[in-house]
């Protein structure tokens, strides 16, 4: 990877290497999504480099660094956790959006449900928070687009599920920050 990275400098290839990291890491992204993104990136930050050649590059060591990584997780990892919360919480009539681009397309899925009891969504920059500092930012909605606020059954009903399935999780100015080792194991 060295080679493929010798004409940028050292920042951009750290950045290069930091979100082919988070995208692998993430669990959400596909092959084709972490492809065009990081291609992106590099024709934007690295234009003298051949996106083509690097892109398979940098994703190769994410995947081989990711893979190492897992070997020593244990068997039910803080996002298999967080899965388990959020099927809950659609068992319950919540709408639930992982990963998504903004709070606008989470919208849009709320108002698209059928009587829903509320939303839970996280998007794309939130997950990547997670894997690099280990807190993940949930936003909990009422029906009406509406902020939970402190004392809310809403609110309790998520943050007790959170501390059940033993992820910490406080609520901070309008939103709820999970405590958790981003450990998702990822197939590419």
């Amino acid at each position: 990877m060295t080679e493929g990275l010798q004409a940028v400098d050292e920042r951009t290839a750290r950045e290069l290497r930091g979100l082919a990291r988070v995208l692998v890491r993430s669990g959400y992204a596909d092959h084709a999504a972490i492809t065009a993104a990081l291609t992106e990136a590099v024709e934007e930050d690295a234009p003298a480099m051949d996106a083509s050649a690097l892109v398979p590059l940098l994703i190769g060591e994410a995947v081989i660094d990711l893979n190492a990584e897992a070997a020593g997780w244990p068997a039910t990892t803080d996002p298999d956790r967080l899965d388990a919360v959020l099927a809950e919480l659609e068992r319950r009539g919540l709408v639930v959006v992982r990963y998504t681009s903004d709070h606008h397309a989470a919208r849009e899925a709320l108002e698209a449900a059928a009587s829903p009891q509320g939303l839970v969504f996280f998007t794309d920059t939130d997950v990547w928070h997670a894997v690099d500092f280990g807190m993940l930012e949930l936003k909990v909605w009422h029906p009406d687009t509406a902020n939970v606020a402190p004392g809310e059954p809403l609110l309790e009903d998520v943050l007790a599920l959170l501390h059940q399935h033993n992820l910490p999780a406080v609520y901070d100015e309008g939103r709820i920050e999970v405590t958790l080792d981003w450990q998702r194991r990822v197939e590419l």
